[in-house]
């Protein structure tokens, strides 16, 4: 969301966000996006816990992104959402709470233990922290969100590959698509996954890209859409096990053999 300042609940790790501490519900309608590419495994209005409008992601590692209080959800459960990704607005929706416009957002593990939120790679720093968003212009980094030819007609793609795998992806391979962009495997030592994204050259409008991953024994997993800068990123969990990966942008095609089995 386009929010700067968070505080986080005393109790656990929590966050709270809100535009500033003393703007009220000026946060009210502001757009709320996906942590990372993942499933919708829960889109609905509770009431018991008080969360209101409440959506939740897994991601590919099994952990869970949650995020509360909306006032409106764009996205139902089943759903496979990107990375950036709107998936509905801030509100201060509760059957418990009077509450002014936040989101209330958590990270869990896959067993669904709260643990530090992190934030680009680095840990938020608890109790409360002040951050400057990517999603709505501004900063030294590509914009969370801006995937979606929604942010004019920018002549160049300002994402690299491992700002959209994420933190400890290394790049282990490429494959050019010509003119129109390249494919790009990475890899993580600490995760033993696999990422796959492919980027386009140029940031004018929207293409049809697509990128793929496919670890030796499993299903094959895509991503592809009308995409501004990159489709992905596409991970699976290949500790010594080869791969199959792949991409294209347009009529551009790469798709390599069985590799990377190390």
């Amino acid at each position: 969301m386009g929010s700067s300042k968070s505080s986080a609940h005393t109790a656990g790790y929590e966050i709270d966000f809100n535009g500033s501490a003393t703007d009220g519900n000026a946060d009210l309608g502001r757009t709320v996006v996906a942590a990372g590419a993942g499933t919708v495994i829960m889109s609905e209005y509770r009431k018991t816990d008080g969360f209101g409008n409440v959506i939740k992601i897994r991601h590919s590692d099994g952990t869970v992104t949650l995020y509360a209080h909306l006032n409106a959800r764009s996205v139902g459960k089943g759903a496979t959402v990107r990375q950036g990704q709107k998936i509905g607005t801030v509100g201060k929706s509760s059957a418990k709470y009077n509450l002014i416009a936040h989101l209330h957002y958590e990270q869990r593990t896959s067993s669904g233990a709260i643990v530090p939120a992190k934030f680009n790679g680095t840990t938020y720093r608890y109790p409360n922290q002040t951050l400057t968003s990517r999603n709505c212009g501004g900063g030294t980094q590509p914009q969370t969100g801006s995937n979606n030819g929604n942010n004019g007609g920018g002549s160049s793609n300002p994402y690299s590959a491992t700002q959209v795998c994420g933190s400890g992806f290394k790049q282990i391979d490429s494959q050019s698509l010509g003119s129109a962009g390249k494919v790009v495997l990475l890899y993580s030592a600490a995760t033993g996954q696999n990422c796959v994204t492919t980027l386009r050259n140029s940031g004018s409008g929207k293409a049809a890209v697509q990128a793929y991953l496919q670890v030796q024994g499993k299903a094959r997993k895509t991503d592809s859409g009308s995409y501004q800068y990159y489709a992905g990123p596409v991970k699976d969990t290949a500790r010594k096990t080869c791969v199959k990966w792949g991409g294209a942008i347009g009529s551009a095609k790469y798709d390599s053999p069985l590799e990377h089995c190390d």
